[in-house]
């Protein structure tokens, strides 16, 4: 029986170590850009607590919501007694741009049961999406062991940043001065992690486009400039890397 066994044995052995490897790729990957989801996480949990939001509501939205940017756009509704569909419908509209995420990354898990593929949804971040598809974006085969796993170490590092920074805020709200531009540090801190992203002309026009279009769409209601800027960044993007490759 012995012999039998040893090619099982070497297979889950190289399943094993393809899951370590991507994982521990994920992890390295995403470390730089904990700072930044920390800063975030920290304003969103101040933010939160001093909207009016009980503690315990502050942590379950942290909790179930796990989304700074809807957050952040529903607190003030709630805070003037808005209705609830409004708040919702506000929420999604900001969050319509995990629509496009979601649609990029089915490839790489549609192979999955439903409830793993709505788990992978809930874990996904803009900083992760943008880490993974730089890495794994052109890959020839996709739905790989490797994959999945860099996906979660990834996913595993940033959840863990945001709620602890975000409960933290939450704590120490009351002991944070209200003049304090928590908000420009967290913008100071994405930035330093967006910059190093524009390592290619695509990317760059990206990044410009999405700018411009995030500053022009500000009088937008519902944070609409936020999904003009999405598309505007993704449309530029694929328009460059298309216009490159086919110049001589």
């Amino acid at each position: 029986m012995a012999p039998d066994r040893e090619p099982f044995d070497a297979a889950d052995a190289a399943v094993r170590a393809e899951r370590m490897a991507g994982l521990r790729s994920g992890l390295r990957a995403i470390a730089p850009a904990a700072v930044a989801t920390f800063t975030w996480g920290l304003v969103t949990g101040v933010a939160m607590a001093k909207s009016g939001l009980g503690e315990s509501a502050a942590v379950a939205m942290s909790l179930l919501v796990y989304a700074g940017s809807a957050q952040l756009t529903s607190l003030p509704l709630i805070a003037t007694g808005a209705p609830l569909w409004l708040i919702f419908v506000a929420g999604l509209v900001v969050n319509l741009r995990f629509v496009i995420f979601g649609a990029a990354l089915q490839p790489y898990f549609r192979d999955q049961s439903w409830p793993r593929r709505l788990a992978y949804g809930y874990f996904t971040t803009d900083m992760g999406f943008v880490l993974f598809m730089s890495r794994y974006g052109d890959a020839s085969v996709r739905g790989t062991t490797e994959q999945r796993w860099y996906f979660i170490g990834g996913a595993a590092v940033s959840w863990l940043a945001w709620q602890a920074s975000s409960i933290l805020g939450v704590l120490l709200a009351a002991a944070v001065p209200a003049d304090w531009s928590l908000d420009f540090a967290a913008v100071l801190a994405l930035l330093a992690i967006t910059v190093p992203l524009a390592s290619s002309r695509p990317m760059l026009v990206s990044i410009l486009a999405a700018g411009l279009a995030a500053w022009l769409g500000q009088a937008l209601p519902l944070r609409l400039g936020l999904l003009a800027a999405v598309a505007a960044g993704v449309a530029a993007g694929m328009f460059a890397e298309r216009f490159l490759r086919s110049k001589p």
